[in-house]
């Protein structure tokens, strides 16, 4: 009779080899690639449009990705993303973003303030800087110098200001999982030409410190493309995110044979073994390889996303651990 043990072992060894098969189809000569764009949360439907705009006439899914979140950087409406957003606890809106390509270039921007937007800027600095992150004063100033304008609307936004008003009269610092069905907006795509790039951008968590960053800027925590692999995002709380350096973990598992859901899985098991409270909490990953399968995974239940490829569009509920 087989153990258990030799069960779960040959099990393994099977997805492991069907994933490195699935894996080794995009390598071949005459493999078609089938473009897929991918996001997070309900407003990736929005951005997975304007980039599947640019896919769709034969563009580059690094231009898709900078077009798609920028799509998201402008909506005012967004409290979690660009200008919208809630200001930190001393009434200032921060922004981070970051973005990826094929080649491993990218470019960062953190706690960035009245720029609208800020994953452009963060282009900027991977492709005409020798840098991959700058931040503050220094990233405005490099913006203002690379053509970008001050954004002359009101900052925070009145519906911002708000609920920033009412939040003082407790001061708790207690953000709530899944807010407002929306969060960061990673994205990552697979262009015709068998390329992946990635891009993520945030307001950050609502009334966090002054001056903190989260995981979205971070390249290897919110966001990682590895081209011979795949790619990856994040969403939710940052700090849980960096400690296990989320999104480059899951490329390297599906590196070692994982398929994306089940790098995405694992990934989420590891932040859950390392924060015994996750009550409240939430984090979500989504992958890509570069065959494109695809894989979405929440601690718990109301992480969605977003995808857009030739069969069509949609908006899905990942699974999720609790």
């Amino acid at each position: 009779m087989t153990s258990r043990r030799h069960f779960i072992r040959t099990s393994s060894l099977g997805a492991l080899g069907l994933a490195l098969n699935q894996q080794s189809l995009a390598d071949e000569p005459d493999y078609k690639f089938k473009p897929i764009v991918l996001s997070t949360w309900r407003h990736g439907l929005a951005a997975n449009q304007a980039a599947w705009n640019i896919i769709n006439s034969g563009g580059t899914a690094l231009d898709a990705v900078e077009a798609g979140v920028s799509v998201t950087e402008s909506d005012l409406t967004n409290m979690s993303v660009g200008l919208g957003g809630r200001p930190d606890r001393d009434g200032f809106v921060t922004l981070d973003a970051c973005i990826m390509d094929h080649l491993s270039r990218c470019g960062s921007v953190a706690f960035l303030q009245h720029i609208e937007h800020p994953i452009q800027v963060a282009r900027k600095v991977m492709d005409q800087t020798p840098h991959v992150m700058l931040v503050g004063e220094g990233a405005y100033q490099f913006a203002l110098e690379s053509g970008f304008k001050r954004f002359v609307g009101e900052v925070p936004t009145a519906k911002a200001k708000a609920a920033y008003d009412e939040w003082l009269k407790k001061g708790e610092y207690q953000p709530p999982a899944n807010v407002e069905n929306h969060d960061t907006i990673g994205m990552v795509a697979l262009d015709s030409h068998g390329n992946l790039s990635g891009a993520c951008t945030t307001s950050g968590l609502g009334y966090k410190m002054h001056g903190r960053v989260g995981d979205s800027p971070i390249i290897g925590a919110g966001l990682f493309v590895d081209n011979e692999v795949g790619a990856a995002t994040a969403t939710g709380v940052g700090e849980m995110v960096i400690r296990i350096a989320g999104a480059h973990t899951v490329v390297e598992l599906m590196r070692h044979g994982a398929s994306p859901q089940q790098a995405c899985e694992e990934a989420i098991d590891r932040i859950i073994k390392k924060h015994p409270d996750v009550a409240d909490k939430q984090v979500g990953f989504l992958a890509i390889n570069r065959a494109g399968h695809t894989g979405a995974f929440g601690i718990r239940k109301g992480f969605q996303y977003a995808q857009q490829a030739e069969t069509g569009v949609g908006l899905y509920d990942a699974t999720s651990r609790l």
